[in-house]
């Protein structure tokens, strides 16, 4: 029981990582508050999870997690716990990468990460931790994931900064790279086809040394270790959750 009695917002808790992170932490005591975009989703997160309370927000639009961080507040004055999960997956080479798809995948995965941060950091104080999900590839390079890359990597800046403007105040912030991992993000990546989508899956399980893709519950173990008061001396890492693909690539 890690997290009797602490509150946390789960952000992108609907799904995949999110959701076994969420199911996890509420396991473990915490009342749990969640997000996503998906009111079905939600639904069904909200049924997974006794007591805890579904919001759809979309952090592309920094306005639309005001609800859930109005009622924290007016429930219990603070988070304890803050996880940043949700993202976007795409895929497209230097020479076909446009604009839209740029700012499209960027103000989820990178300016969205930062600015829900920010609107939850008046609630969290002393003893706060902050755990985004960031991934692997924002460390290797891939080709055709130029744009998600740099959005990852420039999370990880920021995971760093934040980690030291904010250690004073006694608020940890850490970061989880998951490497291939079977959520929905897979089959979510916009211009690819079912057979494209199962192509993808097979590079993916072939690159991983333990040649297997990564159930969301394992990441979701990591996040709720660098969440809890057993990482407390541990604050602006990035730790990878990846079967071996940045550490035995070198």
């Amino acid at each position: 029981m890690r997290f009797d009695h602490k509150v946390a917002l789960v952000v992108g808790g609907n799904s995949g990582i999110g959701l076994a992170a969420a199911q996890g932490i509420a396991r473990e005591g915490a009342t749990v508050f969640l997000t996503g975009r998906s009111p079905k989703t939600l639904a069904e997160a909200e049924k997974l999870i006794p007591g805890a309370r579904a919001f759809q927000a979309d952090m592309a639009d920094i306005t639309s997690l005001a609800g859930v961080i109005q009622a924290i507040r007016e429930a219990h004055g603070r988070i304890d716990v803050l996880l940043i999960n949700a993202g976007v997956g795409g895929f497209a080479s230097v020479r076909d990468a446009t604009p839209q798809m740029w700012d499209e995948i960027h103000a989820i995965n990178l300016r969205g990460a930062f600015f829900t941060m920010q609107q939850a950091l008046p609630l969290m104080g002393k003893g706060g931790a902050i755990v985004f999900t960031g991934s692997i590839g924002g460390a290797l390079a891939l080709p055709g994931n130029s744009i998600y890359a740099a959005a990852k990597a420039g999370l990880r800046a920021v995971v760093r900064n934040a980690a030291t403007e904010l250690v004073g105040e006694g608020i940890r912030v850490n970061m989880v790279s998951p490497g291939p991992t079977e959520t929905p993000i897979i089959n979510r990546n916009p211009g690819m086809d079912a057979a494209a989508v199962e192509g993808l899956r097979t590079m993916m399980t072939n690159a991983v040394p333990m040649k297997r893709l990564g159930e969301p519950e394992e990441v979701a173990r990591a996040i709720l270790f660098l969440a809890s008061g057993e990482a407390s001396f541990i604050t602006g890492v990035d730790l990878y959750v990846d079967g071996g693909c940045v550490e035995l690539s070198a």
